[in-house]
């Protein structure tokens, strides 16, 4: 590392030179800034914890010691003495740049040998590349209750243990991506993460290094990417961790500044120094580097452009400079990884490459298309007509940004409710409702992701204390309703038109849009010569019969229906093709809809003359099926 550049705020290596390092011949060299200390000290387990000084080998604050017998595995702390402290006159920290921790109440870091663990997913790094042009089916997990161990005491699998199951579920279910909610070092399990103490540290929760490794490895050579959610933006305010580390405010904010604390009542990050600026872009750098994420999902974005979050407060230069100069020497080193911007804001050129002005994010979650399209389906159907245009507004301001579409843990909780509870009506009402939203979701272009859970309709909302209600699959409404989405997940990754021209206008044409007083909504997907057809009935209206025009179509080839009977709809399932009307404008045809249904076809320009259909009959749908009273309160009950 080049210190001048870390004191610049320009090193992407900072983790190569700081924290506790094994070196050739054994011994542990350790190294920490501490600026403002008037010494200090190394104390570790392999010699009782008794104090070894540690030497000022820089002007600018850095302290090095070499200690012979630590060996990896064995635990240890910075003892820091400063002036600055209050009532003290030292404070133990953990390693800042530490690659390990142990498991909370315990503060210490951990010595690690980064170099123990080999790779074998070669294979899928030479290939993963070009995913603006890929289908992008992301599975949000919190590992900790994704699914619990009933042989630990907290109920956690180990990294390696997680890995065989998450992948089967993830490749049966038709997800090509993996996200981890945050997975540093964090003192609290409510936090979910997202208020770490150990920014290197994977957490202890669910084992080591190693583990963890061997996670991402199995992920890829079974054919799945991992994401990994980052923190750039704020840090637990515990004291053994980077809160005053030396006696100052070395990484947050001075004390009188009403920025130093969060809303979250945790430290913000000081952008303007150069040493911290190096210390995150190099911990992003760590986790794609050193464990082979694929990308990484940056939290609380809008903290970062906005003071406070806060478009009234203006632009915070400092830290939109630290993301323009990280996403940049990120997309130098890894030209293929993701770089994801959690960010609800109106700010312009979050996608856009940072030498043309913009943030240099690969994409952004459309927050604006979530929130729009959840309380469309909140609210009654005979209030839609008059909302008909959230579901239409996003494709006015689509093409601005990469837009990623999310269902992420933020919907299901805090008293929001999961998805399916969302929809409008009572139980057996909200099922057909979540089927059409989430083809509704599938066709809509930007790449996808879904919270874990919600592929089961999950009712209850989700706890970090307890595992995804696997049972629930019992009762039949939920089991088709998690068999559809295997369906639509499986057609998503595997029908181009889908993913490939998502971000080219040509991927995307309204075929009509002005049906506000049915709820009726009909586009095309395509990519080069594959065309498909959607349309979309969010009204609870029956027997409702809908013609539609089809520019260069002879015949509709139906690929998925959201009310087919073994979704537990009430339409026979039927994939004969469609013949369509020839007319002046292109094929038309009369399609009978259930109410809120949504149908996907291939849009066929030509018909071999040996292929014939019936004309379309309206059929009058059956009654829809419906668990039994006792399933029905049963399902209810159990949440």
């Amino acid at each position: 590392m080049d210190i001048h550049q870390f004191f610049l705020g320009n090193a992407f290596d900072a983790y190569t030179f700081f924290g506790a390092h094994v070196q050739k011949d054994g011994s542990v060299c350790f190294r920490t800034l501490a600026p403002n200390a008037e010494k200090v000290s190394l104390i570790y387990e392999g010699n009782g914890w008794k104090e070894i000084p540690m030497e000022k080998t820089h002007p600018g604050g850095v302290y090095t010691c070499i200690v012979p017998d630590a060996i990896p595995g064995m635990m240890y702390k910075y003892r820091i003495y400063s002036e600055h402290f209050a009532d003290v006159e030292f404070i133990d920290h953990c390693d800042p740049y530490g690659f390990g921790m142990e498991l909370r109440p315990g503060t210490a870091s951990i010595i690690r040998d980064t170099d123990s663990y080999h790779f074998q997913d070669s294979e899928w790094l030479s290939q993963r590349g070009g995913h603006l042009e890929k289908p992008v089916n992301i599975y949000e997990v919190h590992l900790g209750s994704w699914k619990t161990n009933p042989n630990d005491p907290n109920g956690w699998y180990r990294y390696e243990e997680l890995a065989p199951l998450l992948i089967a579920h993830a490749k049966k279910n038709g997800y090509n991506y993996i996200e981890c909610m945050p997975l540093s070092e964090h003192p609290a399990d409510c936090s979910w993460g997202y208020q770490n103490t150990g920014f290197y540290s994977p957490t202890a929760r669910y084992g080591d290094m190693d583990g963890l490794k061997k996670f991402v490895d199995l992920c890829h050579r079974s054919g799945i990417g991992v994401i990994m959610d980052f923190v750039p933006v704020h840090f637990a305010v515990d004291g053994y961790g980077l809160a005053r580390y030396d006696g100052t405010s070395l990484y947050e904010y001075p004390d009188d500044n009403s920025d130093n604390y969060s809303e979250w009542g945790s430290c913000n990050f000081i952008h303007a120094r150069g040493e911290v600026c190096s210390f995150l872009q190099s911990c992003a750098n760590y986790w794609i580097s050193e464990f082979h994420f694929d990308g990484i999902r940056m939290d609380a974005v809008s903290r970062l452009i906005y003071w406070g979050g806060d478009p009234g407060r203006g632009e915070n230069e400092a830290s939109l400079n630290f993301l323009k100069r990280m996403n940049q020497g990120l997309h130098q080193l890894h030209p293929d990884a993701m770089l994801i911007a959690e960010d609800s804001t109106d700010f312009d050129g979050v996608t856009r490459p940072v030498e043309f002005g913009g943030l240099g994010f690969d994409y952004k979650w459309d927050m604006g298309w979530m929130n729009d399209t959840l309380n469309y389906f909140r609210s009654n159907p005979f209030f839609r007509g008059s909302g008909y245009h959230q579901i239409t507004f996003s494709m006015m301001y689509y093409y601005k940004e990469q837009y990623l579409l999310p269902f992420s843990h933020d919907e299901t909780v805090h008293g929001k409710a999961t998805i399916v509870q969302k929809m409008f009506g009572e139980y057996e009402q909200k099922f057909p409702q979540a089927r059409a939203l989430y083809l509704y979701m599938y066709t809509h272009p930007g790449k996808k992701l879904n919270f874990m859970g919600n592929e089961l309709g999950q009712l209850r909302e989700w706890t970090e204390e307890q595992e995804q209600d696997w049972d629930i699959l019992k009762f039949p409404i939920h089991d088709a309703f998690y068999h559809y989405m295997h369906d639509l997940n499986q057609l998503y990754l595997q029908e181009p038109a889908l993913s490939a021209w998502d971000y080219r206008r040509e991927g995307f044409r309204w075929i009509d849009c002005h049906q506000e007083n049915r709820c009726i909504y009909a586009y095309e997907r395509r990519a080069n010569q594959e065309r498909l057809l959607i349309i979309l009935h969010f009204s609870d209206l029956q027997n409702q019969q809908y013609t539609v025009t089809v520019p260069d179509c002879a015949a509709l080839e139906p690929l998925l229906h959201s009310d087919w009977a073994c979704y537990h709809g009430s339409v026979e399932k039927n994939t004969d093709l469609i013949l369509t009307t020839p007319t002046e404008k292109g094929g038309q045809v009369t399609l009978p809809l259930a109410p809120y249904s949504a149908m996907l076809f291939r849009i066929h320009t030509t018909v071999e003359k040996s292929v014939s259909a019936p004309p379309v009959q309206a059929k009058k749908p059956r009654k829809p099926r419906t668990s039994t009273g006792k399933t029905r309160k049963t399902a209810e009950t159990a949440q």
